[in-house]
């Protein structure tokens, strides 16, 4: 049974659908990335999965259970975390306060998920008592991951977690990606750095017009010269 498998999705604002039958299947111990053009509904269908946009049709199963139009409050009971990407951390409260923030569900794991969330992220221990809002944009987005990661999901939802990064913090969120991912959660991410994420894709969809254009692991759509030169510039 997969982790995550959402089926001829449909949804948008006001009447009008972003997504128009997006299909999309991880598994456990996936990496899926999803790509695309701006407006072609990545992180609209990021939403939806976590109960932030309604679905008008289709359905999202989490192991099996149907959860599309859950509030993101029982999603995050359930097992599920998300991360946006804008506005994703508390800049007055300290880095570990913000971590704390995210075991609201678990008050009594605290102290071992911050110990795991430090071991993951070992720059969140030397800053722990700064303020969030003083951080380089890269530590900020480590604060915003850890924080989701505190509630212990099964699957981790990241809308795109590289951007405004340099190469270099660009590289490390993906490392720790890798990383979260092999100590057994999955990862459902949008990104805009393409051929980085793909490189360590399990599974890849390329989004166009609210609809699939190409599914595949994420070795074979770099290796697809329409992939390339349709979305990866060339």
């Amino acid at each position: 049974m997969p982790l995550l498998d959402a089926r001829d999705v449909h949804g948008g604002y006001g009447g009008m659908n972003i997504l128009n039958g997006v299909n999309m299947t991880i598994e456990a111990d996936d990496i899926g990335v999803i790509v695309g053009p701006n407006g072609a509904g990545k992180s609209t269908m990021l939403k939806a999965v976590f109960g932030l946009l309604f679905v008008n049709q289709g359905q999202i199963l989490l192991r099996g259970e149907p959860i599309h139009n859950l509030p993101p409050n029982q999603l995050v009971e359930r097992g599920m975390g998300f991360v946006p990407q804008e506005n994703n951390v508390f800049p007055s409260l300290t880095v570990k306060e913000n971590l704390e923030m995210g075991a609201y569900l678990k008050p009594g794991n605290v102290k071992r998920m911050l110990d795991k969330v430090y071991g993951f992220f070992p720059p969140l221990f030397e800053k722990r008592h700064q303020p969030a809002g003083e951080l380089s944009g890269g530590q900020r987005q480590m604060v915003a991951m850890g924080r989701a990661l505190m509630a212990e999901p099964d699957v981790l939802l990241l809308d795109e977690p590289t951007a405004g990064l340099s190469p270099l913090y660009m590289n490390e969120i993906l490392e720790r990606v890798k990383e979260i991912n092999a100590a057994g959660v999955g990862i459902l991410m949008v990104e805009q750095n393409a051929k980085q994420a793909l490189a360590i894709a399990d599974k890849g969809f390329v989004l166009a017009a609210g609809q699939n254009r190409f599914t595949d692991t994420g070795a074979a759509l770099l290796a697809d010269p329409e992939v390339a030169k349709s979305f990866l510039g060339g």
